[in-house]
């Protein structure tokens, strides 16, 4: 993730593209998962569906702590923050991830 990338914690337009972008096929995924289930498919398939759509959200969870990573770091740096300060907070977020 490149520094001139981050403003404001916020995500860039080519990031925010990308994950929309993602999300928009998880829901597809998810919305096959109900047919599925209404097919009564069996429980392999649904299972390997599941573990697909869970890979998928774990992505985009991982695009966005990345970002918000080099956001916090810098962000605290900034403000005259510690390293260890900027890691303490971004750890916080990591936590509710996790």
């Amino acid at each position: 993730m490149e520094v001139q990338n981050v403003r404001d914690g916020k995500l860039s337009a080519a990031i925010k593209n990308d994950l929309i972008k993602r999300l928009r096929r998880i829901e597809g995924q998810v919305r096959g998962l109900q047919r599925m289930i209404e097919e009564d498919r069996s429980c392999q398939e649904i299972v390997f569906q599941v573990s697909a759509v869970k890979s998928a959200v774990v992505q985009v969870a991982m695009t966005i702590l990345s970002y918000q990573l080099s956001s916090c770091v810098v962000q605290e740096l900034a403000r005259g923050s510690s390293p260890e300060q900027a890691m303490e907070k971004f750890a916080e977020v990591f936590k509710k991830f996790n």
